[in-house]
């Protein structure tokens, strides 16, 4: 899940195909479905992404109890209004009437604890649960943000690699060569909490891991790296993980799927990102890699469409693709590492979608 931030942002308004009385606003790349003459194109105004959650006098003064998402009608999500997709809520609430919102715009203010909104956090099912443990020396997968939020992370023509990206939940995995080999394995949730799950062959990312080995080759990585601490980064998925499956069963004995989207490494102290396929393509089960070339936002908007290629048989919608420099850098735009994800319409609208961690 990306960082959650709500801040003014300096609008682009466009018409709305098939609707008289509304209208577009649009923010990045992202559209918000808004009233018409409310606003006009180079106005500020207050922009809620998605997976916010909203307090209740915030629902009720922008009218819209009883239309949000969640058991407490109170999340925001993409919707789609007379055909067109809006992704989160562009207002101007009264709690911020003092405010130049036009200068907060260029400030990037984020206006989040002020409007006492916050960031969901999805549940974690008893499958995905475990005894933990503190763990100081984990290695910590990153927030990526959305290419719709941020597009300028990337330059025009940069080579980039795309990924599918699995809906599952991402396991991580630590092997410190400088401890004896000690191998520590968390879920995101818990992973950026700090905490390590303990070894249980029957919790779903210690199955993934032994199942298919990953600490021998993390153990052979940090070897060949000369690696003090090496992370192996990989999706768990199938039915009875979340509701695209891609024709695995993590019910079954041996029907969990696993596929290993990044991997890092600390080296003379500092902590460097490696390209898993170059790494531990025939060793470990690896995500699609679906384009290798020149960055163009269109080409990856529409990669992120379609249908999956996990299962070979095309047997759902593709979530979205994750985007990253085919040489890896840091990007100003994000203030850490390049890398972003582009997520399809159709799985963000999709019926009766489970989103757990």
């Amino acid at each position: 899940m990306s960082t959650l931030r709500v801040t003014a942002e300096v609008l682009t308004v466009h018409e709305h195909p098939n609707a008289d009385a509304l209208e577009l606003a649009q923010v990045g790349l992202y559209r918000a479905v808004v009233a018409k003459g409310v606003y006009r194109t180079g106005d500020a105004a207050l922009y809620i992404p998605e997976q916010a959650v909203l307090p209740t006098g915030l629902i009720d003064e922008l009218g819209l109890t009883g239309r949000l998402a969640g058991g407490e009608a109170n999340r925001v999500k993409a919707v789609r209004l007379r055909g067109e997709l809006s992704q989160g809520i562009v207002c101007r609430p009264r709690a911020l009437a003092d405010v130049d919102l036009a200068q907060a715009a260029a400030d990037g203010t984020d206006f989040a604890e002020r409007l006492a909104i916050t960031k969901w956090a999805p549940p974690i099912p008893p499958r995905m649960n475990g005894d933990v443990e503190a763990a100081p020396d984990l290695l910590p997968w990153v927030d990526m943000e959305n290419l719709q939020r941020y597009p300028g992370i990337f330059e025009p023509g940069e080579p980039v690699v795309l990924t599918e990206k699995l809906h599952g939940s991402a396991c991580l995995l630590t092997y410190s060569a400088a401890e004896g080999g000690k191998v520590q394995v968390s879920s995101k949730g818990f992973g950026a909490k700090g905490l390590a799950i303990r070894q249980d062959p029957s919790n779903l990312y210690w199955r993934a891991v032994l199942t298919h080995d990953v600490p021998s080759a993390a153990a052979r990585l940090a070897e060949k790296l000369g690696a003090s601490r090496v992370g192996v980064f990989g999706e768990v998925y199938g039915a009875g993980v979340q509701d695209l499956a891609y024709g695995a069963n993590a019910r079954a004995e041996d029907g969990l799927g696993y596929a290993v989207f990044d991997v890092s490494a600390e080296i003379d102290g500092r902590l460097r990102w490696l390209d898993a396929t170059a790494l531990l393509a025939g060793e470990l089960p690896l995500v699609p890699r679906l384009y290798e070339g020149p960055y163009d936002t269109d080409e990856v908007l529409r990669l992120a469409t379609g249908r999956e290629t996990v299962s070979g048989r095309e047997l759902h919608l593709r979530e979205g693709v994750v985007i990253r420099p085919a040489v890896e850098r840091y990007s100003p735009v994000v203030g850490g590492r390049a890398i972003a994800k582009a997520v399809s319409p159709a799985y963000l609208t999709r019926k009766g979608g489970t989103e757990f961690e």
